[in-house]
């Protein structure tokens, strides 16, 4: 019986969390009807604030959610660029470009900090920075990167790609902004190698 509720509770959370993504994309947070969502997938506003507190909590999963998918698909890119090195800009350009994406635009990058504050703070963003950190720690131990501290150099590497495509997003012409964006994001993480003489 508790198993059944607890697989109900989570199916209930999915058709929600789904039925919001679709909602916020289309018509924004703050015109998205809490109502209409919950109506769209057969369940009642009980459901919404027993899973989520609020539309606010609702907004937070579906940014957790996207920002989530959003540095599996970076990662997977700078994985397949070849060197630690490469993978890292790859990773970066990746995130950046994704502020393209209407979807992430108005919900992760728009709504998201609006609404939910410093996305720096968000914790799909520190779960991004921790794997960053860790490219880091291996780029200072073979030596490519300075021997900086690796969590600095995350976070600044980490905060240039996120206002990167914060600065797409916001952007009325983001196609234009997309190779400056990602040009100078080269520029600065290339300021982190070792200067070979």
């Amino acid at each position: 019986m508790a198993r059944k509720r607890s697989e109900t509770m989570q199916e209930n959370r999915v058709k929600l969390i789904a039925a919001a993504r679709k909602a916020f994309a289309e018509k924004g947070y703050s015109a998205a009807s809490m109502d209409e969502l919950t109506a769209d997938v057969g369940l009642t506003r009980g459901a919404l604030y027993h899973n989520f507190q609020d539309k606010r909590g609702l907004l937070a999963a579906v940014v957790d959610q996207i920002d989530t998918e959003m540095a599996v698909r970076a990662q997977e890119i700078g994985a397949r660029a070849g060197t630690d090195w490469q993978g890292l800009l790859a990773e970066g350009a990746a995130y950046i470009e994704m502020a393209l994406n209407p979807e992430v635009q108005r919900i992760v990058l728009l709504d998201g900090p609006a609404v939910l504050g410093d996305p720096s703070q968000w914790p799909s963003q520190n779960n991004c920075l921790q794997v960053t950190k860790s490219t880091v720690e291996r780029l200072i131990a073979q030596g490519i990167l300075k021997p900086l501290d690796p969590e600095a150099a995350a976070r600044l590497l980490s905060g240039a790609a996120l206002n990167a495509a914060l600065w797409i997003a916001a952007s009325e012409d983001p196609q234009s902004v997309l190779p400056k964006a990602v040009e100078a994001f080269h520029a600065l993480a290339a300021g982190l190698l070792v200067q070979r003489v």
